[in-house]
């Protein structure tokens, strides 16, 4: 079982996604305060279908809660996935503890 943080200060959102790879699905669930994260808290990811961003389950499911372009969940989701896969290496993602967007110049 990973868990994963999201800070989304922009909407000033905290999520926590769980999840854990069972047969060839990542089981993934979301709490969550944003009522258009809830509509997809809870997924069973095919392996397979998280490489690409067309024809991508964790992003038509973004797609159908109406999730704003700019959400970091769904990006998130993606990870844990592609780490509970084996598509990322763990020892990566607890080496690069985080991944951030700056913005330098507003």
């Amino acid at each position: 079982m990973s868990e994963f943080t999201v800070n989304s200060t922009i909407c000033g959102f905290v999520h926590k996604i769980h999840g854990s790879k069972k047969g060839n699905k990542i089981i993934v669930d979301i709490e969550t305060p944003c009522e258009k994260i809830k509509k997809f808290s809870h997924m069973e990811v095919p392996m397979m279908e998280i490489l690409d961003i067309k024809n991508n389950y964790v992003i038509d499911r973004a797609q159908e809660a109406q999730c704003s372009s700019n959400c970091l969940v769904p990006c998130a989701v993606l990870n844990l996935c592609r780490m509970e896969s084996g598509f990322l290496a763990k020892s990566l993602v607890k080496k690069a503890g985080s991944i951030s967007i700056e913005f330098n110049e507003v």
